[in-house]
């Protein structure tokens, strides 16, 4: 199985807003990027659509090791998820979990590869993260 890394990041201006995410893909010497927008979006739905097309964009099963700077998608993703599953995607208040449509087509997505889930802060000088950004704040700029 290919080794692939995906670095992801979505951004918004005014939350909720204009939107826009981008995802960075690397395979040995080759690499791709990826993004797109919305005009009325949430910081939160762009940094989960971003890894939501990154995986998407992947033509076969792949080892993934995808780097986001969103708490919000790391937690989700690799601990909050099994218990919204569990639970009919209500959360611990039973209400539905937030962003619900993303959270399943996200969880879709993950199952068709073996995805490692890693977490770097934001704007910290992390190369491809900073590329990934760039990305985001194109996908709004060519709405």
């Amino acid at each position: 199985m290919k080794t692939v890394n995906i670095y992801t990041d979505g951004a918004c201006r005014g939350n909720p807003g204009i939107g826009g995410w981008g995802a960075l893909i690397e395979y040995g010497d080759t690499t791709k990027e990826y993004c797109g927008g919305l005009k009325e979006t949430t910081n939160n739905q762009m940094e989960l659509k971003a890894a939501i097309e990154g995986l998407k964009a992947l033509k076969e099963p792949c080892i993934v090791n995808l780097t986001t700077d969103s708490k919000y998608v790391m937690q989700g993703i690799t601990s909050w998820i099994q218990n919204w599953k569990k639970n009919n995607w209500k959360n611990a208040a039973k209400k539905d979990v937030k962003n619900k449509e993303l959270w399943i087509e996200l969880d879709k997505y993950s199952e068709k590869h073996d995805v490692r889930w890693h977490w770097v802060k934001g704007h910290s000088g992390h190369r491809q993260n900073e590329i990934a950004d760039q990305l985001a704040n194109k996908g709004i700029d060519n709405l």
